[in-house]
């Protein structure tokens, strides 16, 4: 890494030194890393992270007091009984959002920018949003990153040929990295960045007075948030960056994904400390189911059963966390979203595959849409249409924030109850597959990929290593035939999935890295004490490091075929 000394002139004053450390730009991408870092942008960069760099290792550093709390004790989350005033008062409401944020039904989720074509095909849809994803859907590589960040200052500042000026196309959800995230190619103060920082700053200094402009953002989705104490720092940013960069306060709304259960019994308390940036709140299902692997996975009494057969939506520990979460937001003034359905429609229109899969997802979302959610994502462009006619045809108006779900009560048995049921062996090869999968497109630079008939991210990535590493801890034995899900057997198990992979891959060179993704899995799921994020893991893996060196990353996915764009 060559070191950057940045003399910055402001106020015409005598230039002073930054202390930073930039990358050299990745190969290809000369002319974007010159747009991008500035003189001032990055001495807006450097006061940003200097300014709240203690404050992002705070919250990690509460994290892991939680949840060593939660193991030395044996006590379960509940609401919290110091902030009971805030959940009793009635009258607070959070401001109200922008026109442009109040009706979207149908955004397009998982969308990494640094794909061009697919973001541009997203930018001529019909979706009323596009959650612009640094953080799940997307590899972190150095080129993605800056890729992907230009590719977005391109659509703000109306530069693609041909596409909606930015006031009349999508509505862009901008969703930087979550904490668990560092910026390898930053260094500040002898540090290495908070991911999203990095994101945050670069896309508000290069786009927020633009959006603002154009009554078009800054808008984000914060991802991963565990605690209101997360959603304060989060506030204070936002207040800090307004005043920086002459920006009217309020203005950044931010939308919270609730993918945490303890987040999950704080809800209220995040509403009120983002209220002057709330955007509402999401809910999903993968990263949601994952955490309780996460903090709770050691205990017999949190197993979690087969995803495949017996985790859904209409479970009753998460229909009682969407219906809180609906509750919740109305109560408050804030808008409600879904998750996203990830199944991609056959070409054939046809086909009976078709009709099943259009018919899958409609009951699934209409689910959502019956518990008042104000809007959700998909995929696939071709599901686009059809799910703006589903909610045209149960809701009326731009949003459901007249449904304030009073019929609910939702206690922390619900939230903690889990579903019953077992492993069955398609579970466990499935989870092992897309585990595999997701590491092999990782480490090609992707951060999703297709198989069977669905896009896979790290959110499915992340559910499937958790439920393979505690089905191994608790010994659990299998439906099909009551063997024991042990190291021997997932090993086994592995190896037949490997061979079935292994078949599709185009080159020897495909093979290698297949067999490297693997032995990085068997490596996740085997340790002793369950690895907080398979992002992490990936993230500081020296594998993932070597994988920047050569800049542009090859298109690569699980041999399955491509669907459209």
């Amino acid at each position: 890494m060559d070191r950057k000394e940045c003399h910055m002139v402001r106020d015409g004053k005598k230039p002073r030194p930054v202390s930073m450390e930039l990358s050299p730009p990745p190969s290809g991408l000369e002319a974007e890393h010159d747009a991008l870092f500035t003189p001032n942008s990055l001495l807006f960069l450097h006061e940003l992270i200097s300014t709240f760099d203690a404050e992002v290792d705070q919250v990690l550093q509460l994290r892991v007091s939680r949840k060593a709390h939660l193991d030395l004790s044996g006590d379960l989350p509940s609401f919290l009984e110091s902030t009971t005033d805030i959940r009793r008062d009635p009258a607070w409401r959070v401001l109200p959002v922008p026109p442009r944020l109040q009706r979207r039904h149908v955004d397009i989720g998982d969308l990494a920018p640094c794909n061009s074509e697919r973001f541009i095909k997203a930018l001529l849809s019909s979706a009323q949003g596009i959650q612009v994803d640094f953080d799940d859907g997307n590899c972190p590589t150095y080129y993605n990153q800056i890729k992907g960040i230009h590719n977005v200052l391109q659509a703000v500042h109306n530069q693609f040929p041909n596409v909606p000026h930015i006031s009349q196309a999508p509505v862009l959800m901008l969703r930087p990295r979550a904490w668990n995230m560092v910026e390898h190619n930053l260094m500040v103060g002898g540090k290495e960045a908070p991911g999203p920082l990095f994101d945050f700053g670069l896309l508000m200094f290069h786009c927020g007075k633009t959006l603002l402009e154009n009554k078009s953002g800054p808008f984000f989705y914060l991802s991963k948030v565990e605690s209101f104490m997360e959603a304060r720092l989060w506030n204070k940013i936002f207040v800090w960056t307004q005043q920086k960069l002459g920006l009217p306060l309020g203005c950044i709304k931010a939308t919270v994904l609730i993918e945490n259960v303890l987040a999950a019994f704080e809800m209220e308390e995040i509403l009120y400390e983002l209220r002057d940036h709330s955007a509402g709140l999401n809910c999903g299902i993968w990263d949601y189911s994952a955490s309780f692997v996460n903090k709770f996975g050691h205990r017999q009494a949190f197993l979690l059963p087969d995803r495949s057969k017996y985790v859904n939506m209409e479970k009753r520990f998460l229909r009682s966390y969407m219906d809180l979460l609906v509750q919740t937001c109305h109560r408050r003034g804030a808008l409600a979203t879904g998750g996203m359905a990830a199944l991609l429609l056959p070409q054939d229109r046809l086909s009976d595959s078709h009709r099943v899969a259009l018919a899958t997802v409609t009951r699934l979302k209409l689910l959502e849409i019956k518990a008042g959610v104000d809007g959700f994502m998909v995929y696939d462009l071709s599901l686009i249409e059809p799910m703006q006619k589903l909610f045209e045809l149960h809701t009326e108006g731009d949003n459901q924030l007249h449904q304030l779900r009073n019929d609910v009560t939702v206690t922390p048995d619900d939230l903690l109850s889990m579903p019953s049921g077992g492993v069955t062996l398609y579970g466990l090869k499935y989870n092992i597959a897309v585990g595999v999968l997701f590491i092999n497109a990782w480490l090609s630079g992707h951060g999703h990929f297709f198989y069977v008939g669905q896009v896979e991210d790290s959110a499915t990535a992340e559910i499937s290593r958790s439920q393979v590493w505690q089905w191994i801890r608790h010994q659990t034995q299998l439906e099909d035939d009551s063997r024991v899900v042990s190291r021997r057997l997932v090993t086994e198990l592995t190896g037949e999935v490997m061979l079935e992979l292994s078949a599709l891959c185009p080159s020897v060179r495909h093979k290698q890295r297949l067999h490297t993704a693997a032995d990085m899995f068997l490596e996740l799921v085997l340790k002793r004490h369950f690895p907080e994020f398979i992002t992490t893991y990936l993230n500081q893996d020296h594998t993932f490091l070597s994988s920047q060196s050569s800049g542009r990353v090859e298109a690569v996915d699980s041999g399955v075929p491509r669907p459209r764009l």
